[in-house]
């Protein structure tokens, strides 16, 4: 099936320092492109993949599981974790728990994670009924597109297959377990407006979690997809590329020109 335009994975060599950033459920990497490309722009090496069963149609969604989207970004990091002396990585919302995954499951390879509006359980799906609800209904209505910025649109499903979101849920489960694993620095990022996400999610996130070198931001004017695409997008530039030049100070070249 053809990836839908806009959605395609976004790569750039750049430096030795890496950024792996993770899409979220039922997204793209259209979410965040802005934001890969301008970390691109001041020589980081950068990847955006493409979650399997996404960026093309829903029913494509409906045969992957957690496992396939972990297996991608697992896969990426070690490619970075190759190329670079020093990888973060980072995302929005699923996307955000996928990173926070591999943080806990890579230890050191992982020198900080930026966590945009993380998700920490399934909202809105009637999560306790998935189990059974999956075998009689296939898809409920879309998530994405929650933005306050006029005229600004998000490409995703307007579906939600819930075989999907079943297994979505059980990874939110287990990671929740896996939380106080994460020993890396963590830059925590969310909206103030998310209808998504509640501010809850974060909050547990950040009382799971082993870090010690810890930063919340509250982005006042935006909703769920804040990474790049909201009101507050130049403050995640920003905010991000300073945490990741405070513990990689090697930061700030120019780099080779994007591919995508």
């Amino acid at each position: 099936m053809p990836v839908l335009p806009g959605a395609e994975p976004y790569r750039h060599e750049g430096g030795e320092v890496g950024l792996l950033l993770c899409h979220g459920f039922t997204g793209s990497p259209q979410s965040l492109r802005p934001w890969a490309e301008h970390h691109a722009a001041h020589g980081l090496t950068v990847s955006l993949p493409l979650l399997p069963g996404h960026g093309t149609r829903w029913e494509d969604l409906q045969v992957t599981g957690w496992q396939d989207w972990y297996a991608e970004v697992d896969r990426e990091l070690r490619l970075l974790a190759g190329r670079c002396s020093r990888v973060f990585v980072g995302g929005l919302s699923m996307g955000a728990a996928l990173a926070l995954r591999l943080a806990a499951k890579h230890g050191d390879e992982v020198a900080g994670v930026v966590a945009v509006n993380p998700v920490n359980r399934v909202h809105g799906l009637s999560a306790h009924a998935l189990p059974v609800a999956r075998h009689a209904v296939r898809t409920t209505r879309g998530v994405t597109g929650d933005i306050a910025k006029e005229g600004v649109t998000e490409l995703g499903y307007d579906r939600v297959p819930l075989h999907a979101a079943h297994s979505l849920r059980g990874f939110l489960r287990r990671l929740d377990g896996e939380l106080p694993q994460v020993t890396q620095p963590l830059l925590l990022l969310r909206g103030a407006h998310d209808h998504v996400v509640p501010a809850a999610d974060a909050a547990r996130v950040l009382s799971r979690v082993s870090s010690r070198d810890v930063t919340e931001i509250v982005l006042e004017q935006s909703r769920h997809v804040a990474a790049t695409l909201d009101y507050d997008a130049d403050r995640i530039f920003e905010e991000s590329l300073a945490f990741i030049g405070r513990l990689a100070p090697m930061t700030g070249k120019e780099g080779t020109a994007a591919v995508g």
